[in-house]
């Protein structure tokens, strides 16, 4: 069939005022948009600073479960940027999954350094930092081995605290983390490879690395996606007061970066990326030898099939390398910042997370019915599903489902509605169900 030029004209003009109509509306809203992106806060979950030491806090998490799980988390964020971007909003909380998993949650927020601690070394961070806060976590909680979960380069240094210190780590989660560059590291691994970059030559100039250099590095990376693309997308949903919210509080977040003391950036790239020491096991932290060999405790990784930053073979390829007999991998089709954040991984992944964790935190004598096991009439208890703590089976014998059975034959549709709690969550916790009872 051939189209009349003269129809097809037409039709293109009006398309064309259709559009320009809409973008006018759109604009109208763009004075509105611009005082809630300048006003937008970060709604954290309520914490308390219960250790202090140079420029870090260590925070303690309010408890959301009256019953909690016998070993405390610790969450390890990384020395760049701020690690409120794990606690962004109620909705997008890593800390606030855990929390309702029935967890204790501490968190170490590095905070910035200043001109004199440029001669801060890895092994300050990880042997004294890092050690002198599970000290008070364990003392806290009466725990002698905690949980700890490392984000990004908090994840790197998490697995060289856990070599350091078995003794003290029951269970160790990487996220987003950086174990072996061997042509497996992506962009960061190239641009930091001995043959372009010298790491001394930023820190012999400015001490401490600077806050902007790190944030118009990253940037660089996808500079389509971090000059033009997200405006774009946030200027087609301007008529959308949430997204727009959401969209001001990653700004924020990607915004207020943090310098990194000089001489623990220096070690990170030399050691790290450029000699793969890690991976070698041949990482040596202020004399100390950081023996992978260690490394029996049980190990998580959590991996962005889109992690630019972070590729998977940066990753995974150090499990095959760790002694521990208890390993998995949750490769999940995100990338590093989305892993905390996006919608998807808050319903599917944190929930898996967070139940690899309990299954392994309770003490022998312990490992009763919430955690999983069968309770005294046999039936498998609500908590043995992946993402269901004490504070969501709480809320599900409040909705009268008390049983594996009795979810596995309810609406999803019409449990979310009634408990207030995004479908794709609730329809996993059915379909597990249904596996179950079949």
């Amino acid at each position: 069939m051939i189209l009349n030029p003269v129809i097809a004209a037409l039709e293109l003009q009006r398309r064309t005022l259709e559009q320009g109509a809409d973008a006018m509306e759109t604009m109208r809203l763009l004075p509105e948009r611009l005082d809630d992106l300048a006003s937008v806060e970060v709604e954290g979950t309520p914490s308390d600073v219960v250790y202090s030491e140079n420029k870090l806090d260590l925070l303690q998490y309010e408890p959301l479960t009256e019953d909690r799980h016998d070993a405390p988390l610790l969450v390890v964020y990384a020395l760049i940027n701020r690690p409120y971007i794990l606690d962004l909003q109620p909705d997008k909380s890593v800390v606030r999954r855990f929390l309702e998993d029935g967890f204790d949650v501490y968190l170490i927020d590095w905070g910035e350094p200043s001109p004199l601690d440029a001669s801060l070394t890895l092994g300050d961070y990880v042997n004294r930092y890092i050690d002198n806060c599970v000290d008070v976590v364990r003392q806290r909680t009466g725990t002698d081995e905690i949980n700890v979960l490392g984000y990004c380069m908090g994840g790197t240094m998490s697995t060289m605290y856990a070599a350091l210190h078995p003794e003290k780590v029951r269970n160790l989660g990487l996220m987003a983390t950086g174990l072996c560059f061997d042509g497996t590291g992506g962009i960061l691994e190239r641009w930091g490879s001995e043959e372009y970059f010298d790491p001394g030559a930023i820190t012999d100039t400015d001490g401490n690395v600077p806050a902007a250099f790190l944030s118009a590095g990253f940037a660089q990376m996808n500079p389509v996606e971090n000059y033009l693309g997200k405006y774009t997308i946030l200027f087609d949903n301007l008529d959308d007061e949430t997204a727009v919210e959401n969209f001001g509080r990653m700004e924020r977040w990607v915004r207020d970066g943090v310098d990194v003391a000089g001489e623990a950036y220096r070690q990170f790239i030399e050691d790290i990326y450029q000699q793969n020491a890690l991976y070698r096991n041949e990482l040596v932290l202020d004399g100390d030898p950081v023996d992978i060999e260690n490394l029996t405790m049980p190990v998580l990784q959590i991996v962005g099939s889109f992690d630019h930053l972070i590729p998977p073979d940066a990753s995974k390829p150090f499990t095959a390398v760790v002694p521990s007999e208890d390993t998995d991998i949750y490769e999940f089709p995100t990338g590093h910042v989305g892993m905390a954040v996006s919608d998807k991984a808050h319903a599917e992944l944190w929930p898996r997370v967070a139940t690899w964790f309990r299954k392994r935190s309770a003490t022998p004598d312990t490992n009763g019915g919430s955690d999983g096991a069968e309770g005294a009439n046999h039936a498998p208890s609500l908590q043995t599903l992946d993402g269901i703590g004490p504070a969501y089976e709480e809320r599900l014998h409040d909705a009268g489902i008390t049983t594996v059975s009795q979810l596995a034959s309810t609406d999803p549709a019409a449990l979310a509605e009634q408990l207030d709690i995004g479908h794709s969550r609730v329809a996993s916790w059915i379909e597990q169900a249904r596996q179950l009872t079949r």
